[in-house]
């Protein structure tokens, strides 16, 4: 029984990391920088902007992860892939571009997207504040089922946040797929070849959110551990 119980836990930690570890490993496998590229994906991003004319939209380098900000209308990339002129950095450049042009667009799954992410982060807040005083109101009140109850509302406070990548997933897919690779193929920016690279770096993009509701899941189930 033993033994099985460890195959169990391999596997569900394989399936937690293994989103991971591809997504990781799709990026770096279509890092390199491409001399036959005529820009970096800093450059694609704006060249993109302009050409959709998504007025008022900015592009400029960050060191929080690529990712397109609504509130202030700018697609945000890291730097290897702002600076970088290789085919992850230009996929992912057109990745965020199809989120400013859902945006653009008023597409419903982006507005939601981003209200459950306030209320989220919100309720992430909330939920450290019934993690800390749990403990500390079961010593005052000598009531060990004050502080299982807190912890609980603390877990399922922490639950939305899976609610919030669970909503990001086809607006994700959306982006990669009705948008970016549309406009990398239409446009003749890539080689059919590269297309096919593009296709994959545009899957892990999308797919980014699943490994954060599998990593969310799995902070879940620590907790429920030490409530045990």
């Amino acid at each position: 029984m033993a033994f099985l119980g460890i195959i169990v836990i391999l596997g569900v930690l394989a399936a937690i990391y293994a989103p991971q570890f591809w997504i990781g490993h799709v990026m770096r496998r279509h890092g390199a920088d491409r001399p036959d590229f005529p820009g970096t994906g800093g450059e694609m991003a704006q060249h993109l902007v302009e050409r959709l004319q998504l007025d008022g939209v900015g592009v400029e380098a960050t060191d929080a992860g690529d990712h397109y900000d609504p509130e202030s209308r700018t697609v945000r990339l890291s730097k290897a892939n702002f600076d970088g002129a290789s085919l992850t950095a230009v996929a992912v450049a057109a990745h965020e571009v199809g989120h400013a042009l859902q945006h653009h667009r008023g597409e419903r799954g982006l507005a939601l997207r981003q209200k459950l992410v306030g209320v989220a982060m919100t309720t992430d807040r909330i939920a450290s504040i019934f993690f800390i005083a749990a403990p500390v109101l079961a010593i005052m009140l000598r009531a060990p089922g004050a502080m299982l109850g807190m912890a609980l509302i603390g877990i399922g406070l922490l639950a939305i946040r899976i609610l919030v990548h669970l909503v990001t997933l086809p607006v994700e897919y959306d982006a990669s797929f009705n948008k970016a690779l549309p406009i990398l193929r239409e446009g003749g920016y890539l080689s059919d070849d590269d297309l096919a690279g593009a296709r994959s770096v545009l899957k892990a993009a999308a797919f980014t959110y699943v490994a954060a509701a599998l990593m969310s899941l799995l902070n879940l189930a620590r907790w429920f551990r030490v409530l045990r």
